[in-house]
């Protein structure tokens, strides 16, 4: 017997993908103009390629360290990328403290409990939107903030790199945890 879930995916039309075209939500069937439209749209994808794998599963699931030693679950990387969220923006001004506590408490604290799953998506939805208000106050990409100096511009390609780092590892979690497959 081998315990590990046959690879399937749901897309009928191309089969290394992760729906079918039609069904994508991360068409919008057109390419923005300019850098800060064309950034916020890979993020705003990215975002919903997390939500995509993570999708049908129950707080178990969600929770399963499918990579061992490894913590990190999908619903550790929601709470990561809560957390990173969190963190860009307190490079704006002061940082700001930890969602999760300790170091890790992201990762670590990703039990299968639908209400840490319930709380995981309501912090991210929250930090997204508190992240994405505050960095709208500068629609000057190349303005510098916070004691580092740091641009606009960078705050927001370091969102996009995290999030289509994690959506990587998203796609390596989700097939350990039920062969779902596709980009």
């Amino acid at each position: 017997m081998n315990d590990q879930p046959s690879r399937w995916t749901q897309a009928t039309v191309y089969p290394d993908m992760w729906a079918d075209p039609g069904d994508d939500p991360r068409d919008n069937g057109g390419t923005p103009d300019g850098e800060l439209p064309t950034l916020q749209d890979y993020l705003t994808n990215y975002r919903i390629t997390l939500r995509m794998k993570c999708e049908g599963l129950d707080a178990e699931q969600l929770a399963r360290r499918s990579v061992p030693p490894s913590t990190m679950s999908l619903l550790g990387l929601v709470r990561h990328l809560a957390e990173v969220e969190r963190d860009w923006r307190g490079w704006l001004g002061d940082p700001l403290p930890k969602l999760y506590g300790v170091r890790d408490g992201d990762f670590d604290g990703a039990v299968a409990d639908q209400a840490v799953v319930d709380a995981a998506y309501a912090d991210l939805e929250r930090e997204q939107a508190e992240t994405d208000a505050a960095l709208a106050r500068y629609p000057d990409l190349g303005a510098r903030v916070g004691k580092n100096n740091i641009s606009i511009r960078e705050l927001l390609v370091h969102r996009v790199e995290e999030y289509a780092r994690h959506c990587g590892h998203a796609d390596l979690l989700r097939e350990c945890v039920d062969g779902r497959v596709g980009q």
